[in-house]
């Protein structure tokens, strides 16, 4: 968009009002709550879409084109931030953070869609006109104006160092992760280049939606029949795993408003089954999640100890998750029982539980996809305040199985800081030993060497879980 058209350059030519587009106020909106209240795209989007429906400024290509905006913007900010970067005057610490958001929604226009290139730029700078104000939509205008002049392959050709002078800092710009995030994943991974490059691309792609049946209330079956083959997919691991069409809608199938059924990626499926398939010398009586919030394992464990007779425990420290997980426990066939308490000083006596699940808090770095921004918000000097809680909910797990049952430390990250190192450092204090996880999640290929098991998301399809399984033994 050209000055002339924003502002009057002669005389008597009546000023044009800015004109609000729905769909990128919208992104803006969004990307201002994740920046300025370190809020989650997954939490906030969906809200902001069911206000823009119910108001009628909302069809379901302009809630697809709002969810590209956002989560597109978010999972490619490393690059963007370069790209900008060349293109400004001034450290990007010195930009005001709303422009930023502007320029990197307009970056992604540009770069990442096939919006042309006209419609993108004069798209962007009327929504900086609207949230910002003339003159600083006129400094959006100049910098967009750069980045339309060269296509993504040509500014990473710019931007990032050859990947032979630093491999690291290259693939962190080429795929938009920090590079610490790069080398601890490297570092989880091993391997060569092309097995890094692919974790890193799949985790800037779009997940799946994945239901899980809840046994005991519904079944794969029951979903894919409500739903019809050109709907939803049965899981790829998981027996009850139905994976939903891109544009599926939850909320709308009855068997998860119903909390028969709910949405869970099926990695975590896999951990819960894992542990429940898991072999024990003797009775099978008590079962213990220990960190139940939100709730989802914990109601595929209630369903699956049902099924033998045995109660689970649900325990979680903070009230308001326990409630969640009450929630999704709820209607569950057998008994079970949820409660608010700190995992590190349980009430219950050791040695209760024939089986446990510990699924600890973590840096998140296994669910980049589904939390694009958690990349940018997570430092190394996370896993140091982690360490104690992780080592101290694993020795309560162990204390709490009997001699003979079987604990599973779980984490939804595959930094070796916070899982073999955390497994390795408790067991050895432990009369305990590891079990080979592998057979327990029959038909998964690439689990390594064992006997622990890391999924991947370019391997698997599914978040990047990791899972011990643990027998005690004295």
């Amino acid at each position: 968009m050209s000055e002339q058209s924003r502002r009057p350059s002669k005389p008597g030519k009546p000023y044009r009002r800015p004109q609000k587009d729905p769909v990128r106020m919208l992104a803006f909106e969004a990307l201002r709550a994740v920046d300025e209240r370190d809020a989650y795209a997954n939490l906030v989007l969906p809200p902001l879409l069911r206000k823009a429906r119910e108001k009628g400024d909302f069809d379901g290509r302009d809630a697809a084109l709002a969810t590209e905006l956002v989560y597109g913007t978010l999972r490619r900010q490393g690059t963007y931030d370069a790209v900008i970067a060349a293109c400004v005057d001034r450290p990007l610490r010195e930009v005001d953070p709303p422009v930023l958001d502007v320029l990197s929604l307009g970056v992604h226009q540009l770069l990442g869609t096939r919006i042309p290139t006209h419609a993108a730029v004069s798209a962007s700078v009327e929504l900086a006109r609207v949230v910002l104000g003339d003159g600083r939509a006129k400094f959006v205008n100049a910098v967009l104006r750069k980045v339309s002049q060269h296509d993504l392959e040509a500014w990473i050709e710019k931007v990032a160092p050859p990947y032979d002078d630093d491999p690291e800092e290259n693939l962190a710009v080429v795929h938009s992760h920090p590079r610490w995030v790069v080398s601890a994943l490297w570092d989880a991974l091993g391997g060569g280049r092309a097995g890094i490059e692919d974790l890193l691309e799949a985790d800037n792609e779009r997940p799946e939606v994945t239901l899980v049946a809840r046994p005991g209330r519904s079944t794969a079956g029951e979903l894919l029949d409500v739903l019809g083959e050109e709907s939803a997919l049965p899981g790829r691991w998981s027996p009850y795993a139905v994976r939903l069409s891109e544009g599926g809608e939850p909320g709308a199938i009855d068997a998860v408003r119903e909390g028969r059924a709910g949405v869970q990626d099926e990695g975590s499926q896999l951990v819960a089954i894992a542990l429940a398939n898991a072999p024990v010398d003797g009775p099978d009586k008590a079962w213990l999640d220990g960190c139940a919030g939100p709730g989802g394992k914990a109601a595929m464990l209630a369903g699956l100890a049902a099924e033998r007779g045995a109660l689970l425990l649900a325990s979680e420290k903070l009230p308001h998750r326990a409630g969640l997980v009450a929630k999704a426990l709820a209607g569950n066939p057998g008994p079970y029982q949820v409660i608010a308490a700190d995992g590190t000083r349980p009430p219950w006596r050791s040695g209760t539980f024939d089986r446990v699940l510990m699924d600890v808090p973590c840096t998140g770095l296994g669910a980049l996809r589904r939390r694009p921004e958690a990349r940018w918000r997570r430092r190394p000097q996370d896993l140091e305040g982690f360490a104690p809680l992780q080592r101290g909910l694993l020795r309560t797990a162990l204390d709490s199985v009997r001699v003979g049952g079987v604990v599973g430390y779980a984490t939804c990250s595959p930094h070796l800081a916070e899982t073999r190192a955390v497994v390795d450092d408790v067991v050895k204090q432990h009369a305990a030993e590891l079990i080979d996880a592998r057979p327990l999640l029959p038909g998964v290929p690439a689990l390594g060497d064992g006997p622990d098991v890391q999924l991947w998301p370019h391997l698997h399809g599914t978040d990047a879980m990791y899972l011990a399984l643990i027998r005690r033994t004295g």
